[in-house]
């Protein structure tokens, strides 16, 4: 989300308060969500170095492409409910869920049509794990 700078000073704090509020909120969000990782490690099949690595998921460095991530994101998001049968995104719940941390409305709207919209890219792939991954990588870039 780009902030435009304006001459008002007024305008301008605002904008400040909203970013600042945005990465509060993602920063709860993924604290949160990060709490399942050590639960689906072992199901998704991580490896002790691709589980290292999403240690650092938001760095711009970190790329999403291994499919056993996409296998732990779809098992932390069942945790919470957030996925459908598909693997795809509960838009409800996703909503929920992010409302639910301090600020969460600032960015609930947002993330699910992020989320949305990645997943309509990669809607015709078949193996749920690797596309959950794809889905992700688009999210972290958008």
């Amino acid at each position: 989300m780009a902030l435009m700078w304006v001459v008002c000073s007024a305008l301008m704090l605002a904008g400040v308060e909203r970013v600042a509020g945005t990465a509060e909120v993602m920063s709860h969000v993924t604290a949160h969500f990060g709490k399942a990782l050590e639960q689906c490690r072992e199901e998704s099949q991580l490896s002790p170095e691709i589980l290292e690595e999403f240690q650092h998921f938001w760095r711009e460095d970190f790329e999403v492409v291994h499919r056993e991530l996409g296998c732990a994101i779809i098992c932390m998001s069942n945790k919470f409910s957030l996925l459908q049968d598909d693997a795809r995104m509960h838009h409800e719940n996703m909503h929920d869920y992010v409302k639910g941390f301090p600020q969460g409305d600032v960015l609930s709207a947002k993330m699910v049509e992020l989320i949305h919209n990645c997943e309509k890219q990669f809607d015709d792939m078949t193996d749920e794990c690797e596309r959950v991954v794809k889905v992700a990588a688009c999210f972290k870039v958008d």
